[in-house]
């Protein structure tokens, strides 16, 4: 009888041992099927759908790290950010170098204002774990973090991850254009170059990459470079209405600076003469009681009295028999351009590229 009792029991033990796991390979079969559903609607952008098949698998996996990611995600997808941070807390308490919990922590901060935490997500995300086949979201996440960066100001912070981005970008046109343009937007003209030159080698079609650099070599005072990528880029995108402004504007840098070399005695006094002329009428423009911003009386009353006195010496007979005439004469457009560009705003045309030219001269001037 024992035995026999004890061979029922042994029984017995098995067959629930095998109902249980039965019961458990169909719950797992039933989230997994469940969770197919959610990521197939996750990543066609049916996101309430996702929301829906990604609770339906949790039902069967509560603990399940992915499902809860996924449905975190989704949840992003329809705007509900407070639960979808709660899930995602919950994640970074159980893996905190997890790359993407960190990077969906980044966007959702961002979007709620909260600016110092998501540059902390941020960081953590670019030097979190990543799975080979995800190693690209690093680079998103730098990236990202350089676009709030630069959108909050932080220029020098920006300008070293860049540069940490950029020593990884290998070659790519695309990637070192969008670097290109984040320099640029950082005031840092010179590496903005260096990096559309790089996307250049690789693609010299590249009408962004030509565009950055002719902007970037125009604010670095490299005006026949500017000229010659801006006219390359115009000749890919006609419709460049940027570029072909700055084009115009360093073409009349180039042609108006009686200082740049290989240039004859009469074509140099010809260019001082306009260029006093232009200064003239500028400065009259913005004394006159129409101009928005018109020149203090005090310092109008000086340029006025200045330019008339040596108007009567500007002529080609002068300047050829007095070299040191020439000087003078810049140094006053030089002053009245400064000084009209502070009081009557940014001038353009034939004055804006006087002003730049003061800048290329300010030892001169």
């Amino acid at each position: 009888m024992l035995a026999l009792l004890a061979a029922l029991a042994v029984a017995c033990f098995l067959l629930v041992t095998g109902l249980s796991r039965a019961y458990q390979d169909q719950r797992q079969s039933l989230g997994s099927r469940w969770f197919s559903r959610g990521e197939a609607d996750l990543n066609a952008g049916r996101y309430d759908a996702a929301v829906t098949d990604f609770r339906a698998s949790l039902l069967y996996s509560r603990e399940n790290y992915a499902y809860q990611l996924n449905l975190a995600e989704a949840l992003i997808g329809i705007k509900h950010l407070g639960e979808a941070s709660a899930y995602l807390l919950n994640l970074w308490d159980r893996q905190p170098d997890d790359g993407l919990v960190n990077l969906e922590l980044a966007r959702i901060a961002v979007q709620q204002g909260k600016n110092d935490q998501a540059i902390r997500y941020y960081h953590d995300a670019v030097y979190a774990v990543w799975p080979r086949d995800q190693e690209f979201q690093r680079r998103t996440a730098r990236l990202e973090l350089i676009e709030l960066l630069l959108r909050l100001n932080q220029a020098a912070d920006a300008q070293s991850e860049l540069i940490a981005l950029e020593a990884n970008a290998g070659d790519n046109p695309e990637l070192q254009t969008q670097i290109g343009d984040f320099f640029a937007r950082a005031g840092d003209f010179d590496h903005a170059l260096a990096a559309y030159n790089t996307a250049l080698r690789a693609d010299k079609h590249n009408q962004a990459a030509l565009a950055g650099a002719g902007q970037s070599a125009f604010n670095l005072q490299r005006y026949s470079l500017a000229q010659h990528d801006l006219q390359a880029a115009l000749a890919l995108n006609p419709k460049d209405t940027q570029s072909a402004e700055r084009l115009k504007t360093a073409e009349l840098v180039l042609q108006m600076d009686p200082y740049r070399r290989q240039i004859s005695a009469l074509d140099r006094n010809r260019l001082v003469m306009q260029a006093f002329a232009t200064a003239g009428q500028r400065l009259q423009a913005c004394s006159t009681p129409a101009s928005a911003l018109p020149l203090p009386a005090t310092a109008n009353a000086d340029l006025n009295k200045d330019w008339a006195a040596l108007k009567p010496r500007i002529t080609a007979r002068d300047l050829l028999r007095d070299p040191d005439l020439m000087d003078s004469a810049m140094n006053l457009v030089f002053r009245i351009e400064r000084s009209t560009a502070g009081s009557c705003g940014t001038p353009s045309g034939p004055d804006l590229a006087l002003l730049l030219i003061s800048k290329l001269h300010e030892g001169n001037s």
